[in-house]
């Protein structure tokens, strides 16, 4: 996924220009200390302290100036507009988030008014279009025939959660002015792998599949997440 990120932005930005980046929902700081560390002003915010403690951990063991471009703020992703001004930021990444917000609609709009014009919007989701097949690959024929017809799901954790469709998120990002730019698939062929599996030897080879898979029909389309790209208009 950071791949195909980084493909979004350099196609949209110029080389070396320093963006204003928000986190919505970071976790421990993965992908913003990525992007700190690329050069990016980057906002952080997360409403699990713990998570939050360890991305400020993170960040102390960092070099200064990498420390000065990230700020960590803790407080839930559908307040940003009590934190930021409309427009504040070129980025705004909403990843492994949708799934946990029953109603994401409200969230989604909040996060595409704290773009500026042209702003990219990243959004990492479950893919509501292919549930059935973790089960149905895991030899679970009736879970696989109840995922079929339902978003609902229970993830690796034992929550209840949610999934999204593309053509819902699509049509939604077009209401809110962010219309889908470009989207792809994210753990097409890994899904099943365990949490606690041993990266193989031909990691690269992996990466290099997962990579085009994650960009190519029909493979894309049964991804176990999907990355969507929307550009606030």
């Amino acid at each position: 996924m950071a791949r195909q990120l980084d493909e979004q932005i350099v196609g949209r930005y110029p080389v070396g220009q320093r963006l204003r980046v928000l986190d919505v929902g970071m976790g421990q700081g993965t992908q913003a200390l990525r992007l700190a560390r690329a050069g990016h002003q980057v906002t952080g915010l997360e409403q699990d302290s713990t998570m939050v403690a360890a991305a400020r951990e993170s960040l102390s063991a960092e070099p200064e100036g990498i420390r000065e471009r990230m700020r960590i703020i803790e407080g839930d992703g559908r307040d940003t507009g009590v934190h930021f001004l409309p427009g504040s930021f070129d980025v705004v990444l909403c990843h492994g988030v949708l799934m946990y917000v029953e109603e994401p609609d409200p969230l989604l709009a909040g996060l595409a008014r704290m773009l500026a014009p042209g702003g990219l919007l990243s959004l990492l989701v479950r893919n509501g279009d292919a549930l059935a097949m973790r089960p149905g690959l895991a030899g679970d024929w009736a879970g696989a025939l109840g995922a079929f017809d339902t978003t609902a799901y229970r993830n690796r954790l034992g929550l209840d959660v949610r999934a999204d469709r593309l053509s819902t998120l699509t049509a939604t990002l077009a209401g809110i002015g962010a219309p889908l730019q470009a989207w792809y698939g994210v753990r097409v062929f890994t899904d099943t792998a365990a949490d606690d599996t041993e990266a193989p030897a031909d990691v690269e080879a992996l990466l290099a599949c997962e990579e085009r898979a994650g960009r190519t029909d029909p493979y894309r389309g049964v991804a176990a997440l999907l990355h969507l790209c929307g550009v606030r208009g």
